[in-house]
């Protein structure tokens, strides 16, 4: 084997400077409206999202939520805790997810969240909102 015996050490893009977690609120009605095409056509829209994130480094996490039907909510009251079956909240729209990008300013997590699919559909809602706090530390 040639050259030196020192492990290789890859360096990654430089970590940018601001966190944001771009939610996406759902309304089941508006979602239910829609063709077998347009919701595949969503889907496909959030894989090619996905993608250019990755590929651009922004990308840090995805997650999709369960309807607000299979949540529970907790409280503590006198000491004790109290466990409440199903959404907090009547509301027409819920948090169905998010994304949480690296992003370096406000500019380019607006810019990110216009090109979520959910965006473009009359009664969804994308919120863009920076992480405060972040993996142990505060976020500048």
């Amino acid at each position: 084997m040639g050259g030196s015996d020192r492990p290789v050490t890859v360096t990654h893009e430089r970590e940018r400077e601001m966190k944001f977690v771009i939610s996406m609120y759902i309304n089941p009605a508006v979602l239910d409206a829609l063709t077998e095409e347009e919701r595949q056509a969503i889907g496909e829209g959030h894989g090619r999202f996905m993608d250019s994130l990755k590929e651009s480094g922004e990308f840090i996490l995805t997650q999709a939520l369960v309807d607000p039907s299979q949540a529970a909510v907790v409280s503590v009251r006198n000491g004790q805790p109290a466990v409440t079956d199903g959404p907090f909240l009547e509301a027409k729209e819920h948090v169905g997810g998010f994304y949480l990008v690296d992003v370096e300013t406000k500019e380019r997590a607006l810019e990110l969240a216009a090109q979520i699919p959910d965006a473009a559909i009359p009664g969804l809602g994308i919120e863009v909102r920076q992480v405060m706090f972040f993996d142990g530390s505060l976020e500048p």
